[in-house]
């Protein structure tokens, strides 16, 4: 077959979405298919920037959410103009979010789309959105659109099934987050030189958050955490890995507490470089959080991590739950408690012997339940069935 992938976000770009689609590109190519990606990056720069974010810059300063709407309808006609623009022939179109799903179903080609999360919840969450404001109702909308238009709908979890079959009486099918278990996998003679190239100290216990800096997320959590590990363990270091409208708050809050020294932020890091931070790590958190309606999916963070057989902490909520057996294959705790979150990290840095044990059983999951091989082979039958 031949397949395009197309989103209107940036790729490649920060995220488990970038990584949804590189991971299956790879898995369905494997499976030799021919498989393309069309993102709004991919777009000539002077189109993006004038017809879309300037304007929606602008429009934001007049009035909240005007700007992500005009910006987000944009994107979608560009990256229709384009798709009609294609001279190859393709059979199916997987669209990875609403405004894509709109823009493919013009072309005619069948398209799948896969959802990922709850378009308009998150954008309120991260602030573009005012909650049942004109233009979330819009994008609400626009969401129930998608969903019906679209010649099948995919899910990553139970719960955004749910969500579809509640909002557009949609029945979706469900194929769960997936990882290249042979990229992620545990190689840990590169430990030390990993810390040296991020200027990590050698003799310090490492707590890695490998998230994007967004409420949703739950960012603040292991620093406000971290000081209660302090006292039991001072040779710790909490790392965050990711950008986003939370690094000045999390920068405040460590200078606040006076814990600065122990905690680094990396920035922004290229997916091809994660593995070697989760290897060098002791224990990795996912302090994901309910953010104006939206909750942590199927993690891709978690999966990398069990995948490189590094002991997890993390919420338990969303699709965390369905991910991680508490006691079994890593820890789950209450979401924003930090006083829990401490304990279960100091659980683990008492005791590394219990935490190896978490991390191989992890591993031997990723190996069995979450390969990007049979998930590119679930969705090759969703494409088979719409094209029949």
């Amino acid at each position: 077959m031949n397949i395009l992938i197309t989103t209107i976000f940036n790729y490649p770009h920060e995220g488990g979405l970038s990584s949804h689609i590189t991971t299956l590109k790879k898995g369905l190519m494997t499976r030799g298919h021919n498989v393309d990606i069309l993102s709004f990056s991919q777009l000539p720069a002077f189109k993006r920037k004038m017809l879309a974010q300037a304007p929606g810059f602008l429009l934001n300063k007049v009035k909240q959410g005007s700007g992500q709407l005009f910006n987000d309808r944009q994107r979608q006609k560009l990256l229709a103009s384009s798709i009609n623009a294609l001279k190859k022939n393709y059979d199916v179109i997987n669209a990875q979010d609403i405004f894509a799903t709109l823009a493919s179903i013009e072309s005619g080609i069948p398209t799948v789309q896969t959802v990922h999360g709850y378009y308009s919840f998150e954008a309120v969450s991260r602030g573009a959105l005012l909650p049942d404001s004109e233009e979330d109702l819009i994008i609400r909308e626009l969401e129930r659109k998608a969903y019906q238009s679209a010649a099948k709908v995919v899910t990553v979890d139970q719960r955004i099934k749910d969500y579809i079959n509640h909002l557009a009486h949609i029945e979706a099918d469900t194929i769960k987050n997936f990882i290249d278990v042979s990229a992620f996998k545990p190689e840990m003679a590169k430990r030390e030189q990993t810390r040296r190239d991020f200027q990590i100290p050698l003799h310090k216990k490492m707590l890695f958050v490998p998230r994007r800096m967004t409420e949703k997320n739950g960012v603040i959590y292991p620093l406000l955490a971290l000081p209660e590990v302090l006292e039991n363990h001072p040779e710790t270091v909490l790392v965050y890995a990711g950008t986003g409208e939370q690094r000045s708050r999390l920068e405040e809050t460590a200078a606040s507490l006076n814990i600065s020294a122990s905690v680094l932020f990396l920035g922004s890091v290229p997916f091809e470089k994660m593995h070697n931070l989760y290897e060098a790590s002791d224990i990795v958190l996912i302090p994901s959080v309910h953010s104006h309606g939206v909750e942590e999916a199927t993690s891709i963070s978690a999966l990398e991590a069990m995948s490189c057989r590094s002991p997890v902490i993390a919420s338990a909520i969303g699709g965390l739950k369905e991910i991680l057996i508490d006691g079994e294959d890593g820890l789950l705790v209450e979401e924003k408690n930090k006083e829990a979150l401490a304990q279960a990290i100091s659980l683990l840095l008492k005791d590394p012997e219990y935490a190896a044990k978490l991390a191989s059983k992890a591993r031997c999951k990723m190996e069995s339940e979450y390969s990007h091989l049979s998930a590119a082979e679930r969705f090759e039958k969703a494409y088979v069935e719409v094209l029949n």
